[in-house]
């Protein structure tokens, strides 16, 4: 499974939402399935303006994590 790191990034800046759309130019509902962890799938841009306003790679805000087994 895939953890995005976006709603810990996001609180350590006191950032909302519509911060980050206004600062990156991108759409509310983008921002808001990779702050919930409810995204499926992810544009490049989209990782790439992230990592830009942060100031991070991409490994700081997405990270790897394996599925718990049964």
């Amino acid at each position: 499974m895939i953890k995005c790191h976006l709603s810990r990034l996001m609180g350590e800046r006191k950032m909302k939402i519509a911060d980050v759309a206004r600062e990156t130019g991108l759409h509310r509902n983008t921002i808001t399935l990779l702050y919930d962890e409810t995204a499926a799938r992810v544009d490049l841009e989209a990782i790439d303006k992230l990592c830009a306003l942060f100031g991070v790679s991409v490994g700081e805000l997405l990270e790897w994590q394996p599925d718990k087994q049964a």
